[in-house]
């Protein structure tokens, strides 16, 4: 892109810029159309041709504009034909190998600058730009609807450029607008550590998102577990000195399926879970032992429980079995965790009233016949901010 000259009009400056925008490093490479018309006649393209271009038919619609800009730009990019009908980019200044290397140099002379209102067009960009450095290209970032994003990337002719370029300091602000001005290393490693603090809050709030879900079933499940399991609970007090769990067992064979004793040795209360009426199951063992049950000849007073005792009482033991659940597994489902505990003997055959089964974290009863719904597959989380779509047909800067 030339600099600002006297002896060139506004207009000239701007058909030459953007000609040799058409022809430069940064669009040629990419320009299908273009290519396609160097390979037609030496690399000559018509001026006829050139003045379809949309932005550059913008500027002016006269050959003759095209080809006194070019005569005064001092780039020496461009030659035109004798004949003043034809240009086309020197033989000598042939296109760069699209390396690596290349690409590296072209990162370390581009600047990003973040601020511009929207609705700025690219002639006032280039007229806040003019007398800066030398320029040979501004990209204007775009989302994937072709909207502009209010930022750009401009490459300067070298690295000097656009160090110098950063130093300024009229370039702080746009009509009033704060800008954002960093070299586009800077830039990236700026979007990088944003990409990296975003992924990590995403985590986070699909975390959060998750357990709070999980909470809400299982208290869901623990309002169905205690609207279901009625009628099944039957307290217990009174001197229970060298009673132990596995007596209440052994007083209820035959009589009643116990799926958990909540009581520790020692105590002087506790409660039995059923699987089915405790009442019905407390009557039958009352009867078996000639209408007095005790434990170990101590009188014992029993209580069906019923409303809201039953449930909180219930809801208490549930919280009990889940804990003892977790606890095992975290043990890898060795020890005590298997069904003695609070559950009563295991490998007993018959006096093994009952154990509790889980699955997952969902405190599943021997009633139960349901099964679980798998869990739903996870979904990876991605970063929205990906790199513009390319398009083949160029404008300067666009």
């Amino acid at each position: 892109m030339a600099e600002t000259q006297e002896e060139m009009t506004s207009t000239e400056m701007k058909v030459a810029r953007q000609v040799e925008y058409y022809f430069g490093d940064h669009n040629l490479p990419r320009d299908k159309f273009l290519k396609e018309q160097l390979q037609l006649d030496d690399g000559w393209v018509a001026l006829e041709t050139m003045l379809k271009f949309n932005r550059l038919k913008s500027l002016t619609t006269d050959s003759s504009v095209v080809v006194a800009a070019l005569q005064k730009s001092k780039t020496g990019l461009l030659e035109i034909s004798e004949d003043k009908t034809k240009i086309r980019r020197c033989p000598d200044k042939p296109l760069p190998e699209l390396n690596d290397e290349y690409k590296d140099g072209v990162k370390q002379r581009s600047v990003y600058i973040k601020g511009f209102p929207l609705q700025t067009t690219l002639d006032e960009i280039q007229e806040w730009l003019n007398g800066k450095g030398n320029i040979e290209n501004i990209q204007m970032r775009r989302n994937l609807q072709r909207q502009f994003k209010g930022s750009v990337f401009i490459c300067f002719d070298n690295e000097e450029s656009s160090k110098q370029f950063l130093e300024r300091s009229d370039i702080k602000t746009f009509k009033e607008n704060e800008m954002v001005v960093l070299s586009r290393e800077d830039y990236h490693a700026k979007k990088a550590e944003e990409r990296k603090h975003f992924k990590a809050e995403s985590k986070a709030k699909a975390k959060q998102e998750k357990e709070q879900h999980q909470k809400q079933t299982e208290e869901k499940e623990m309002g169905l577990l205690l609207d279901e399991q009625t009628g099944c609970l039957l307290k217990f007090s009174g001197e229970l000195k060298d009673v132990s769990r596995e007596d209440f067992h052994e007083l209820f064979s035959g009589h009643g399926k116990i799926k958990w004793v909540d009581f520790t040795r020692g105590a002087k209360e506790g409660t039995l879970l059923f699987d089915g009426n405790a009442k019905e199951a407390f009557e039958k063992a009352k009867e078996a032992k000639g209408g007095e049950l005790k434990m170990k000849d101590n009188a014992v007073t029993w209580q069906v429980l019923e409303g809201d005792e039953e449930k909180k009482v219930l809801k208490k033991i549930i919280e009990a079995q889940q804990e003892s659940y977790s606890r095992s597994k975290g043990r890898g489902g060795k020890g005590r965790g298997g069904g003695r505990g609070r559950g009563g003997r295991r490998g007993r055959g018959g006096r093994d009233h009952g154990r509790t089964h889980f699955q997952g974290k969902k405190t599943k009863f021997d009633s139960d016949d349901e099964e679980e719904a798998p869990a739903a597959p996870k979904r990876e989380l991605e970063d929205a901010d990906g790199p513009p779509a390319k398009v083949s047909k160029t404008e300067n800067g666009s």
